[in-house]
């Protein structure tokens, strides 16, 4: 069947540059590179695009700690990131960055034609500013001491030792991060995006380009008007100037997604092609973006508002999957869980993560447990034991004890491999859903139904008694092998070129299913997979826990050093030690019932992206009142881990201005701060608004 040729664009999250691509990233990247894989193997023109995200003041931070240039650090995770995704066989058609004269580009085209259309203004804010150095600091160009257990030496946003979340100027002593001196309040003009005026236009496109559970969780934000969005950020700031603005930068969220537009253009120019046939507003294409739960707000929010604004087509759909759990918890570093690309290609086949993820990636934003027990089964039982098994059982018995030529089929031979294509549709159909456990689910199955007939024929046994009738048998096995080897391909593409030259054939299409050979030479077997060793997971952990040592022996060191404002410090366990065992001043009773703590349940969590601590979370009290809280708890829970969850708000704090928005209240936690920190929960029966008392 001859299928209409569809265009697609599709794109993956940009990895940041701050860091190495790890086992979480790689969920994404092979769920997306498994649906580009499929499409091009169906004939039609699908364009997989990505780059590293290589802007913001983490990597101006980070490039300045190691004594390079941001341009040097970028480069060098370029090369790490760009080595980790083609090992795991991620096949990209571009992979750019966004710090490109392309962006650049677009990113000022994209300014020109919303201030053209009165979609940006100007406003002044308060922030630090350094007399010394005459620059604004942004707040990890502060430290200072912790206001809250009294730890020297801590960023502008929030504690290491505690976990606690504040403003840079609430810290204590605060001082410029270069030269130690104590900043001054000054405004300074920065520039904003109307969303709002996108909001009759983001309430009808929501639904029709994300799934409903999506759709329904951005639509809360539609209940009042959406915030004006700060699009600039003062000097110093890696990135990109923003035109006839002397020491303004566009943030990182601007030009972060432009780099999908401007890979695909710098692929373009590369192939003949133009970008307007792609992303012009009257377009055709397809264009997929691929994403984590974690930024849906910006990916289904902002994004499409900039590209309305600036003429640009909007995405097709934005497919959002969940994030890596390891063995049912959160990916840990102390734990080694939270394992690399690298490490975990030191010790075992990428082509096994690829088939695992696969037999769990439904489609859904619900969460992937990497569970190494049920990960080492299923390869070794699936995928070695009953897929590859039917090629090492059948090729080796041909080359080995035969002339390494196929005949033909028998009758019930036919029958097999007739039923295996019967299912050619259905499977399509599920990696067209992208659900590829269906899919997995439907190959192993058809392999069960080859193993009976291969159990029941038992060539071996008649191998000297009728060879004819035991090839025949062999001929089947390996034809049907092969058609699961080309169902398989997008999850395990490795795999599949090598089961095409072992059989003397080019690299596999969707119409290769049509096929039968018969009378065929066979090359010599090679090894297609071996058993998963459960030690080399072991290894794998340890090395991951190896490594994580090494980076926070430094940090702990660090945490003795003097504050940069030169006051006299203690260790951060002194201090902890010395805020816990402070003894609290006694209060009234009518002190306490100032406090107002109530129920609340968590309708929103996100996590921000440029703060190492802080998650951003949305409470409801009642029906319709709801209460934003940042809250430095990001080591110790996964956002979508809180979404439902009823926990203990201060709701009478004093709302408090900080860079990534408005926090009206408190979450009250216990724990000694980074991942020991444990919200608190009211019994069951609680209900939201209920006063703790």
């Amino acid at each position: 069947m001859t299928l209409p040729k569809r265009q697609i664009i599709m794109t993956c999250a940009l990895p940041y540059a701050n860091g190495p691509i790890h086992l979480g990233h790689m969920l994404e990247h092979i769920e997306a590179d498994i649906y580009s894989r499929f499409q091009k193997m169906r004939g039609h023109e699908c364009v997989f695009i990505c780059a590293d995200d290589t802007h913001g003041t983490p990597i101006m931070i980070k490039a300045r700690e190691q004594g390079i240039t941001p341009e040097t650090l970028i480069g060098k995770s370029f090369t790490e990131h760009t080595a980790d995704f083609k090992d795991f066989s991620i096949a990209f058609d571009h992979y750019g960055s966004t710090n490109s004269d392309e962006n650049k580009k677009l990113c000022e085209l994209f300014y020109e034609r919303m201030k053209a259309k009165g979609h940006v203004h100007k406003k002044p804010i308060q922030q630090l500013y350094c007399d010394h150095d005459k620059m604004f600091l942004p707040d990890r160009f502060v430290k200072g001491t912790c206001p809250k257990c009294k730890t020297p030496d801590q960023y502008g946003d929030s504690c290491d030792v505690c976990g606690a979340t504040y403003a840079p100027e609430d810290l204590i002593n605060p001082g410029c991060s270069l030269c130690g001196t104590p900043p001054v309040k000054k405004a300074s003009d920065h520039i904003f995006f109307r969303l709002n005026d996108f909001k009759q236009y983001l309430t009808e496109w929501l639904p029709k380009h994300t799934t409903p559970e999506i759709s329904k969780k951005m639509m809360e934000w539609f209940n009042e008007d959406l915030r004006d969005w700060d699009i600039s950020r003062d000097e110093p700031y890696f990135g990109f100037g923003i035109p006839g603005e002397p020491g303004k930068f566009f943030y990182v969220w601007v030009d972060a997604p432009m780099g999908y537009v401007s890979a695909l253009d710098q692929w373009a120019k590369k192939n003949g092609r133009k970008l307007e046939d792609f992303w012009a507003a009257d377009s055709k294409a397809e264009i997929y973006h691929f994403i984590g739960k974690d930024i849906v707000y910006f990916h289904t929010l902002f994004w499409p508002a900039l590209l309305k604004s600036a003429d640009f087509k909007t995405p097709t759909a934005i497919n959002v999957h969940g994030h890596v759990m390891v063995n049912g918890e959160k990916m840990s570093k102390s734990k080694g869980t939270f394992i690399s690309a690298r490490v975990y290609l030191n010790h075992l086949d990428p082509q096994y993560l690829r088939y695992y993820y696969a037999t769990k990636i439904n489609g859904t934003v619900n969460d992937l447990d990497l569970n190494f027990e049920d990960f080492t089964s299923r390869v070794n039982s699936d995928l070695v034991g009953k897929i590859v098994n039917l090629a090492s059982r059948g090729a080796q018995m041909l080359t080995k004890k035969m002339d390494g030529v196929l005949s033909e089929l028998d009758s019930a031979g036919a029958k097999i491999l007739e039923q295996i294509r019967a299912d050619a549709e259905k499977i399509a159909g599920f990696y067209d859903q992208r659900d590829f456990a269906k899919a997995t689910t439907a190959i192993r199955e058809l392999a069960d139904q080859v193993n009976k007939y291969f159990d029941e024929k038992a060539p071996w046994k008649t191998l000297e008694a009728n060879p004819e009738e035991t090839k025949k048998v062999i001929t089947t096995t390996l034809n049907a092998f092969r058609l699961l080897a080309i169902y398989l391909k997008p999850v395990m593409p490795v795999m599949a070129d090598q089961v095409a030259q072992l059989l003397g054939e080019k690299s596999y299409q969707w119409s290769d299913l049509s096929t039968t050979l018969t009378n065929h030479k066979v090359n010599d077997y090679v090894h297609l997979a071996s058993r998963i060793d459960p030690e080399k997971i072991k290894s794998m952990i340890e090395e991951q826990k190896t490594i994580y040592a090494a980076v926070e022996k430094p940090k702990a060191k660090a945490a003795v050093a003097p504050a940069a404002t030169g006051s006299v410090s203690k260790s951060a366990a002194q201090a902890k030690i010395a805020a816990e065992n402070e003894k609290p001043a006694e209060i009234e009773f009518e002190d306490f019932m100032k406090i107002d703590l109530r129920i609340a349940k968590i309708i929103e969590a996100e996590e921000i992206k440029e703060a190492d601590k802080l998650l951003k979370i949305k409470v409801e009290l009642a029906p319709g009142e709801t209460k934003q809280i940042i809250a430095g708890i990001k080591a110790a829970y996964d956002p979508s881990k809180l979404l439902g969850r009823h926990v203990l708000v201060c709701t009478n704090l004093k709302p408090r201005k900080m860079k990534f928005g408005m926090s009206e209240g408190m979450i009250l936690a216990a724990g000694d701060g980074g991942s020991d920190l444990f919200v608190l929960s009211p019994d069951t029966g609680a209900k939201a608004g209920s006063r703790v008392k």
